[in-house]
């Protein structure tokens, strides 16, 4: 069922969702959190369906704020909500309100979004697409218990990780981060298998890709051994290659979808690592809305610590026109632990 709301307010919208729950037969709301989405008209399909995939998992009030441009000066001092309400079959599992916010009202969507958020819920926000450079001190983010953001989104996402780690405030997140959760358990596992010293690694992927920064930018901080960052053609992350004192130890994935496990002294194995669509990610990301101290970790490790990504045009005399790389950690303490941490 939907409904449409022109020049509304926050109390006519919250009149038209008890509405339409009873138009539909369910008066009662057994929802579990408030999602807003921040997103653009060009975005906000892709994002709201991800949303509604999700909501399977976590069903939930989605909130979706877009900011309309007007195209005349007249235009964009007038003021104006429109917006459009969806229960039931329209709305995945929860509900949904599509707000699209004109003129000064723009600079207020906390005002038109607080009105309608679930009471005694925990309150997400999520921007698909242009992020604020400190989510914690938006507007909007000062609602939420989590922020989530998509570096992969930005214009130039590597040097995005730099920012967002100066302002990393507990709560906020990355899908970045998210997307590379599968890699992480695979490589804490396959070390959880040998007892051995693992004394330097390589990542291997697109590049700028930040999912391969923030691996590499964890490993570097949990091993405490040099991290060498090369690029490939992708999809994505494509191989994780380890060297310790009992032999290598390979994760490659070529294809974005499977990946081959190969450790010194066993047959190799083949490992389902597929790349995630985003409703996947979202879902992961509301299972827990507590601090992630790990992703906080890795963020505050540093990007600029990372290998230097070149080109073909080398500073160097020398180079081949492959990508170069230097270690994440310059020198590494004799007594620090070398065993990855699976937490």
């Amino acid at each position: 069922m939907k409904i449409d709301l022109t020049d509304t307010t926050s109390s006519k919208i919250n009149k038209a969702l008890v509405q339409g729950r009873r138009a539909i037969g369910t008066p009662a709301v057994g929802m579990v959190l408030t999602l807003v989405l921040v997103t653009d008209e060009e975005n906000q399909y892709d994002a709201l369906k991800a949303a509604n995939e999700a909501s399977r998992e976590h069903p939930s009030r989605k909130l979706v704020v877009v900011k309309r441009v007007s195209r005349s000066p007249r235009d964009r001092a007038k003021a104006r909500l429109d917006a459009e309400v969806r229960v039931g079959a329209d709305a995945g599992t929860g509900e949904t309100v599509v707000l699209r916010l004109y003129g000064e009202v723009m600079d207020h969507a906390q005002s038109v979004v607080l009105p309608l958020l679930l009471p005694d819920a925990p309150v997400v926000v999520w921007w698909p697409v242009s992020a604020p450079v400190n989510p914690a001190k938006d507007a909007l983010g000062k609602l939420a218990q989590r922020r989530v953001t998509d570096t992969y989104a930005a214009e130039n996402p590597v040097a995005e990780l730099s920012a967002r780690a100066d302002a990393y405030t507990p709560g906020d997140t990355d899908l970045a981060w998210t997307r590379i959760t599968p890699w992480r358990s695979m490589v804490a596992a396959a070390l959880d298998q040998v007892a051995c010293d693992v004394t330097s690694v390589e990542v291997e992927g697109e590049e700028h890709n930040p999912s391969c920064e923030l691996l590499a930018m964890w490993l570097a901080d949990r091993l405490h051994v040099p991290v060498k960052r090369s690029v490939s053609k992708g999809p994505g992350l494509t191989a994780v290659r380890m060297e310790t004192s009992c032999g290598p130890i390979k994760l490659d994935r070529a294809d974005g979808s499977l990946a081959t496990l190969s450790i010194q002294g066993q047959p190799d194995r083949a490992v389902a690592l597929k790349r995630r669509e985003t409703s996947e990610l979202i879902a992961e990301e509301l299972r827990r809305l507590d601090p992630d101290d790990t992703y906080a970790s890795a963020l505050r490790f540093g990007v600029d610590r990372l290998s230097d990504m070149t080109d073909s045009s080398s500073k160097s005399a020398g180079d081949s026109g492959t990508a170069r790389s230097k270690p994440a950690s310059a020198a590494t303490p004799a007594a620090m632990p070398k065993k990855a941490e699976s937490k």
